[in-house]
């Protein structure tokens, strides 16, 4: 069985188009080769900057021989239809057999496939692949139709046996596949033959070419963190730029160089970011104090003079850089220390969204919200506030203009020198938390707030407007907002009533959006929010108290936003089962608590869903469940049947059997506990009381026949059912568990 080798020889390929080819190359190749009839043992893709490689190992020498049998028309149909049939199978009429069926004699067709060589195969899949390849950008050069990332020079792609290497017959525009390849460019340029590839592998290493990009990236951080330990100091961990490096070296070579004295007092972040967004080069810090003092740069080959000439050369760019930075610096902190409120006045003229008006509406939005959240965290209102209005200041300092991706935490430096309080200046930094899954959540109550406020108002906005996210688009990262929510309130342990803030926030966007709306009215709706809680019970409030005076804006307002406010908790309770699913909570589980009253208090939802989940993994609880849904199906039925309701009038008095009285006596005892529980939110408790009635529940099912012949009987039992049932729905909606 041979093995396949495949290089694809170019230009220099982009590092952040490396990975992403890799696998494109390996799915094309091997998903044509078993389309082809070809099996293999195992296949693996590398890459450098000037190529990409493909082997797979123990691959079929040919494909084997297909028979098919395929049923044609009948004898007697009209010839259109049998020229058709033969036409189609590529046989004669003389070459089919005719069968008696039911319905007559039928034609088939007995059609063989034979097998075909590995290297034919492998050669219409491979030009398949670089005539079809999935570049996010390509171009053509020369006089020829192809299209590659850059201009491909040679191919190679062998197949190696036992006996020997050979080269699958291909030409592409010119290029003939052969069995050669490249060393590098100025190390040791030339021709190189293989005959597989281990031999492949290990030539290249030989022309200082290390082919594996994983080898690459470890050799890259193993040199420089043993450099930069034997100078006491640390290099400061980048996955993504060693991902990056590792892709523009084909034979790294690691320098440490000097970053001028000029430049060791800009902040750390703000050295680390020019310099890896500037130069790839990594920051080599202190370990002690924090600060950054050296950098690391990796060559792409070795030089008689162990690199200084590369160094002086990437350090006199790099001061140039950092001059930039500095000048950058500086002129935000004369701002910073004299008039920040020219950058958010700044933002006045910054569009945040064409519905949604600009950055500075959007941050006078995301104050009034914070300051109502503030008291719910353990914040001061006035505080949150002032918090709010500074956090997105940063967005027009220069520094942030020419490094986006230091936003908020150059607000924190320019806060901290404008002499503001800590708390503002930890707000301007934490407010855009969490970002990704793995980000800590902020926990100083004022950065709770403005963090809540901020992410709330970019959620009701465009909620607003009617612009949610759809199937796998989601261009504001509105589901990123909505779990950024949910962390904040159940890592922080908020018990946040939502449904009040999104309705003032929402009322804040549409009263933006609609006409012939009068702003007072607007004031009061807010206040009625704040004080009852939900859109729906302010509104009727607020119209009872105009007496019908109020204006058609707030009419359609009224009509319009409570759908809106029901679509985005349901948006935030889809986010939060996805959440508590990745945590090992079961759907059936999290939607029975989501059904209780106060599913806007999300940390109430994830105390009852844990509780309940702890109960359900008992023998109990388990069991109890079975005893309740046989329960509420009897009920049901009986209700439907009889058209009342059982709700009421179970008398111990009417009980007969002693399984019934036990029952009784178990709920007098069990309910009360539980009702306490569920009071003061003791969910454990108030389960484990539930729990409590299974032996009761068992038993009663086991020996009283519910549906008697006496009616008195029977409704009494319906009434005992419907007391059992009450006492679960009370603690979750159970009807929703499966099983």
């Amino acid at each position: 069985m041979p093995d396949l080798l495949i290089e694809l020889f170019s230009e220099e390929i982009p590092a952040r188009m490396q990975a992403r080819a890799r696998a494109d190359l390996q799915k094309l190749i091997t998903d044509g080769l078993v389309e082809g009839g070809l099996t293999y043992a195992s296949a693996a893709a590398f890459s450098t900057p000037r190529r990409l490689a493909l082997t797979v190992e123990g691959l079929n020498d040919e494909s084997p021989t297909l028979r098919e049998e395929r049923k044609g028309p009948r004898v007697d149909a009209p010839d259109k239809a049998i020229e058709g049939f033969l036409r189609a199978t590529g046989l004669t009429r003389e070459q089919l057999d005719v069968r008696d069926e039911k319905k007559g004699q039928v034609y088939f067709a007995s059609i063989e496939k034979p097998g075909r060589p590995a290297a034919q195969i492998v050669a219409e899949v491979l030009e398949k692949t670089i005539r079809n390849f999935p570049w996010p950008k390509s171009m053509r050069w020369g006089a020829g139709s192809l299209r590659w990332v850059r201009p491909l020079h040679t191919i190679l792609c062998i197949l190696s046996r036992e006996d020997g290497a050979e080269i699958v017959p291909l030409n592409i525009d010119g290029i003939t596949a052969g069995d050669t390849t490249q060393g590098h460019r100025f190390m040791a340029a030339g021709e190189i033959r293989v005959t597989g590839f281990d031999d492949y592998a290990a030539k290249l290493k030989r022309a200082k070419v290390i082919i594996d990009q994983a080898e690459r990236a470890e050799t890259i951080w193993h040199d420089a963190t043993n450099m930069a330990f034997a100078q006491g100091l640390e290099v400061v961990e980048d996955k993504g730029l060693l991902t990056e490096v590792a892709g523009l070296v084909e034979w790294p070579v690691v320098l440490m160089g000097e970053i001028g004295d000029d430049f060791l007092n800009l902040p750390p972040e703000v050295l680390q970011t020019s310099m890896k967004e500037h130069q790839k080069f990594f920051s080599v810090s202190d370990p002690k104090t924090g600060k950054i003092l050296k950098f690391v740069t990796v060559a792409n080959r070795e030089t008689t003079d162990n690199g200084a000439t590369i160094l002086a050369g990437n350090q006199k760019v790099l001061a140039a850089r950092l001059s930039d930075a500095k000048f950058f610096w500086e002129n935000d902190l004369r701002v910073a220390t004299s008039d920040t409120d020219q950058w958010v006045r700044a933002l006045d003229n910054v569009t945040f969204h064409n519905k949604l008006g600009t950055q500075a509406a959007r941050i006078d939005r995301i104050a009034a919200l914070a300051a109502e959240i503030a008291p719910a965290v353990g914040a001061e209102a006035d505080l949150a506030a002032q918090a709010a209005r500074f956090a997105k200041a940063d967005l027009s300092s220069e520094m942030v203009y020419e490094f986006p991706e230091l936003q908020g935490l150059m607000g924190r430096y320019y806060a901290q020198a404008a002499g503001m309080d800590d708390a503002i200046a930890a707000a301007a930094q934490d407010h855009y938390a969490p970002l990704g899954p793995s980000d800590d959540v902020p926990t100083a109550p004022v950065s709770v707030a403005v963090a809540l406020a901020d992410k709330l108002d970019l959620l009701t906005g465009f909620w607003a407007i009617d612009e949610k996210p759809t199937g796998s688009k989601d261009p504001f990262a509105l589901r990123r907002a909505a779990l950024g929510v949910i962390r904040i309130a159940l890592e922080n342990g908020l018990r946040l009533k939502l449904d009040r803030f999104v309705d003032a926030q929402l009322l804040r966007h549409k009263a933006k959006l609609v006409e012939d709306v009068n702003e007072a009215e607007v004031l009061d709706l807010l206040e009625e929010i704040a004080a009852r809680g939900v859109f729906g019970a302010a509104f009727n409030t607020l119209r009872e108290r105009l007496d019908g005076d109020a204006s058609n804006g707030l009419q359609a307002i009224g009509a319009e936003l409570p759908d809106k406010s029901v679509n985005l908790l349901s948006f935030f309770h889809d986010r939060l089962k996805v959440y508590l699913r990745d945590q090992g909570l079961k759907h059936d589980v999290i939607d029975a608590c989501l059904a209780m009253p106060g599913n806007d208090d999300l940390t109430l939802v994830v105390a009852r869903a844990r509780a309940l989940a702890e109960v359900l993994a008992t023998e109990d609880g388990e069991n109890l469940v079975q005893g309740f849904k046989r329960a509420n199906n009897i009920l049901t039925q009986a209700q439907e049947k009889d058209g009342v309701e059982y709700s009421y009038g179970a008398d111990p008095k009417f009980a007969e059997a002693d399984e019934e009285k036990a029952l009784f006596a178990a709920l007098e005892t069990s309910k009360p506990a539980i009702d306490a529980a569920l009071e003061a939110e003791d969910f454990a408790a108030a389960m484990s009381g539930m729990a409590a009635l299974r032996p009761a529940v068992d038993a009663f099912f086991e020996a009283v026949q519910v549906n008697a012949d006496s009616d008195v009987l029977r409704r009494n039992r319906l009434n005992l059912l419907n007391m059992i049932r009450e006492a679960c729905l009370g603690v979750a909606d159970l009807t929703r568990i499966e099983g």
